[in-house]
């Protein structure tokens, strides 16, 4: 990779998270993200697209594969196990794990993961498929709540952040309209505007007006506006 390897930490023992960092940190072409324990892992993966992911199994209320099934295992393209129990080695190449690193480990066989996994994010970027938001983790005052994105409706921004409508509700979210553009699939969602985001499989009909302009009316009843000039561009991608 020409650009270094953006990573995160996943575990809920402080002193392991520190052997991993001050290991990582060795290395110019780390780029370190930040540590988490399993649940305040999903939103920080899901918000940063980390590169590589070490990640323990055992934690308290999201294990590391709990943790992969609610973010996908295509999502982050590099994933080493980090764990003190063997038992869990052939659940964890299942879901093409690069490398399972049992603790304590040296040195040494710290240094072999970390080019197992250069290897592989070396191969050329073609034969990977890009990686689009599966869902969004959405934080209430008193939940969180998992939105799959075939089930938004329509985005909106909300000055530095962006309301989400999703099953006749409105989740407000501490993401930008020009970050979630680039994590949402573009064959699903479309920028009708510079304030609006669309579910392209929620399109009702589109009404004229004067001028070029016209209205996505949504499957929900909402109706949008879209900015002038975008309609030719619509029509090409609700054809695809």
């Amino acid at each position: 990779m020409n650009r270094r390897i953006r990573t995160l930490i996943v575990d809920d023992e402080p002193i392991a998270r520190r052997t991993l960092r001050l290991l990582l940190e060795k290395d110019s072409e780390i780029e370190l993200l930040g540590e988490h324990d399993g649940v305040t892992a999903v939103a920080a993966i899901e918000k940063s697209r980390p590169d590589l992911l070490f990640l323990d199994i055992q934690m308290p209320e999201l294990d590391g594969f709990q943790l992969l099934e609610r973010i996908g295992v295509e999502t982050v393209p590099a994933i080493v196990f980090v764990t003190a129990y063997g038992q869990h080695a052939l659940r964890a190449f299942d879901v093409d794990a690069v490398d399972y690193l049992m603790k304590p480990f040296d040195d040494e066989r710290f240094a072999t993961t970390l080019r197992r996994v250069k290897s592989l994010l070396a191969q050329p970027a073609e034969k990977t498929a890009p990686r689009y938001l599966r869902r969004l983790v959405i934080r209430t005052s008193s939940r969180i709540l998992l939105v799959k994105v075939e089930d938004i409706d329509w985005i909106e921004a909300a000055d530095y952040y962006a309301r989400v409508h999703a099953g006749g509700k409105g989740y407000l979210i501490r993401q930008t309209m020009g970050e979630l553009e680039q994590a949402l699939d573009p064959a699903m969602f479309f920028r009708l505007h510079r304030s609006g985001i669309v579910n392209l499989d929620k399109i009702r009909e589109l009404v004229p007006h004067f001028k070029g302009e016209y209205t996505a009316v949504l499957q929900s009843g909402a109706s949008l506006r879209m900015a002038r000039g975008r309609f030719e561009e619509l029509q090409r991608r609700l054809a695809t």
